[in-house]
């Protein structure tokens, strides 16, 4: 074996025993630690950075970041730095481009860091935890109203292949306020495996909306080597955290797409010969993708909150699939974007009826955070609409003609419902207010008698009774 030092930065092997996928294999390893970085330097002299995946018997795994592609056992050097991943922070990355290591791709200087901090951050002590509340509006009238967003919450977006969760993300990284305060706000927006053109439409959007200079963006491309995904949402991650909790901002991190986060982890682990579950992803697959969700939330005493929407594509739409069905037991509701809305040409196309929002009433309307009307106009809607589809399916098989009058004031509604609430264009920022009265304006549709979920006094005051039918 052959061991020295250089560059004074940790220990040197050139012993490599196996190249396998994303990993090597380094023989006569005695010392190295779990999670340590390493440093690979080819046989042009490049190096590529790595960590260590396991450890024993001598021998250490490394998972290249930048892929082993051009590698060979000959002349490749493995540098164990005696320390795990580490990222530069500053409140001066806001309006700043990276790359899914966090390193900068906008042509300009690096920015000055003030301290360094493990991307695998550190775990919130439950006792510290605070309850996450106080509503932040995305102008999306389906979200604000029905599923509302607060801070410190993980609210994931479910959607399927080739539907508008892209540029459902993008607009909720323009609009994203906390309506009423002047406190300071920022997205953190980590895109994962995403193609060229989606990665210029993120950048271009928030540059023309003026976003992105209270942005940060991390962009790992498609062509990118896959595991390099593993590490983009815990760099976009830890500067996340450390805005919030020692800066004092609110944070929004967006994670898309969490698939191909996924698919990588399965990438590696197939690599490693682990024993797969199911659909061949690794059994640990819940604690990992728990490790990045759980880094949202808020601390007591500390005025930053750090709040997630990860987005993921649910593979043949399949919201049993493990990817989605994992993420919906860590966090806190999804968001799911129905294929049939999205048919009728209809954006954003929120299928509010399999949509939840865990925490918008013990976070929002139980101590009238917003509106005090919000909770039970979300709640009639829930059973309008619902009603409406029950009402479609019947009317396909006995027709129009066996309805009553007030069934077909419900079909009227469920139309109207979709086309003047769901409904709304790309660049329209709507107010909690301005979505509110729209809502009291298509329930106004339907016979008063028929509004059992909100109070009299409320019907009273908002009630359109002009505007019916």
């Amino acid at each position: 074996m052959e061991r020295g030092f250089s560059r004074q930065l940790g220990v040197e092997y050139t012993s490599i025993y196996e190249i396998r996928g994303p990993l090597i294999v380094v023989d006569n390893v005695w010392n190295a630690s779990y999670d340590e970085l390493v440093e690979v330097e080819t046989q042009t002299g490049e190096t590529r950075l790595g960590r260590v995946l396991e450890i024993g018997h001598g021998r250490a795994v490394i998972q290249v970041f930048e892929g082993t592609h051009g590698l060979s056992i000959e002349g490749v050097k493995a540098r164990f730095l005696g320390t795990t991943m580490k990222l530069g922070v500053s409140t001066d990355m806001l309006g700043r481009v990276f790359d899914g290591l966090g390193r900068p791709i906008d042509e300009l200087p690096p920015p000055v860091t003030t301290e360094f901090r493990d991307i695998n951050g550190e775990p919130i002590n439950p006792e510290e935890r605070d309850y996450p509340s106080d509503f932040i509006q995305t102008g999306i009238s389906a979200i604000d109203v029905m599923n509302s967003l607060v801070r410190g919450q993980k609210l994931p977006i479910f959607s399927g292949s080739g539907m508008p969760h892209n540029t459902l993300a993008a607009q909720i990284a323009r609009q994203a306020t906390v309506p009423g305060e002047e406190e300071e706000f920022a997205v953190i927006f980590a895109a994962i495996g995403v193609q060229n053109d989606e990665a210029r439409y993120f950048k271009t959007s928030l540059e023309e909306s003026g976003a992105l200079n209270r942005s940060a963006l991390f962009l790992n491309l498609a062509d990118d080597p896959a595991v390099e995904r593993i590490i983009t949402p815990r760099v976009a991650l830890t500067l996340a955290e450390y805005l919030a909790f020692e800066e004092g901002y609110h944070i929004l991190v967006i994670l898309t797409d969490m698939t191909n986060y996924c698919e990588a982890l399965r990438e590696i682990s197939a690599a490693r010969e682990e024993v797969p579950g199911r659909k061949g992803y690794p059994g640990y697959m819940y604690t990992d993708l728990a490790s990045i969700y759980e880094r949202a939330g808020r601390i007591k005493n500390r005025k930053g909150s750090v709040t997630q929407m990860p987005i993921l594509s649910m593979p043949s739409d399949d919201i049993t699939h493990p990817i989605p069905d994992l993420t919906g037991y860590i966090t806190e509701g999804q968001i799911v974007l129905g294929r049939e809305i999205y048919r009728k040409g209809i954006y954003p196309p929120i299928n509010v009826l399999m949509s939840l929002s865990r925490l918008m009433g013990p976070g929002i309307i139980a101590p009238k955070k917003t509106r005090p009307d919000h909770g039970e106009v979300s709640n009639q809607l829930y059973a309008s609409y619902s009603r409406a589809v029950q009402l479609r399916s019947l009317a396909e098989i006995v027709g129009k003609s066996g309805l009553t009058g007030t069934d077909l004031r419900y079909l009227e509604f469920g139309d109207v419902f979709e086309q003047r609430f769901l409904s709304q264009d790309k660049d329209e920022n709507r107010s909690l207010d301005e979505s509110l009265e729209i809502a009291w304006e298509i329930l106004s549709y339907l016979p008063e008698a028929e509004l059992t979920k909100i109070r009299p006094e409320y019907i009273k005051v908002h009630y359109k009774r002009a505007e019916q039918a």
